[in-house]
């Protein structure tokens, strides 16, 4: 379990054939060291911050955004994603913007507001943000891999071009 807060970009973090107990655990530590406790967790100098839920603890929300899925719209229900959380430890280091090379980073105007994406073309991989209080932090509202239809239409292309003149 401590192997995974070794483990760099774009390396998978190693939670198969663990408990759901050590699962959560390991993953939790990796999400604490990079976002609980993370005091510069910014992005272009903006604080990122979980997003509020009415009852619910903000960064238990987060982390299950980050690492579950849902699997039922009417419910709302979520269950464990091993997609995102193998890619858990990605969120800081595209936030931090240490990948230069095939990176899109653009807001949109969207039905709920703005959201700003960060898209790693080679990996497929995407952060959601949303710009709050007039634009001076960001809330993140979750982080994926596209696969499957969603890879292959490539929903975030489309959303690329109908991007704003700038990022928020």
């Amino acid at each position: 379990m401590p192997l995974n807060l070794l483990k760099t970009y774009n390396a998978l973090l190693d939670i198969n054939g663990m408990s759901p107990q050590q699962r959560n655990t390991s993953l939790k530590g990796v999400f604490d060291r990079d976002i609980t406790t993370n005091q510069n967790f910014k992005f272009r100098a903006k604080q990122i911050t979980p997003t509020p839920k009415d009852g619910q603890i903000p960064m238990e929300t987060l982390f299950a955004h980050l690492t579950t899925v849902v699997v039922d719209y009417k419910t709302k229900k979520r269950e464990f994603d091993i997609y995102r959380s193998q890619r858990l430890h990605w969120v800081k280091y595209h936030i931090t913007e240490k990948k230069v090379d095939n990176m899109l980073y653009f807001s949109v105007k969207e039905p709920e507001g703005i959201r700003t994406y960060i898209y790693d073309k080679d990996e497929k991989y995407v952060i959601v943000l949303e710009p709050k209080h007039n634009n001076t932090i960001y809330y993140l509202l979750t982080a994926y891999h596209l696969r499957g239809k969603d890879a292959k239409r490539n929903k975030i292309l489309k959303k690329y071009k109908r991007r704003l003149a700038e990022t928020i």
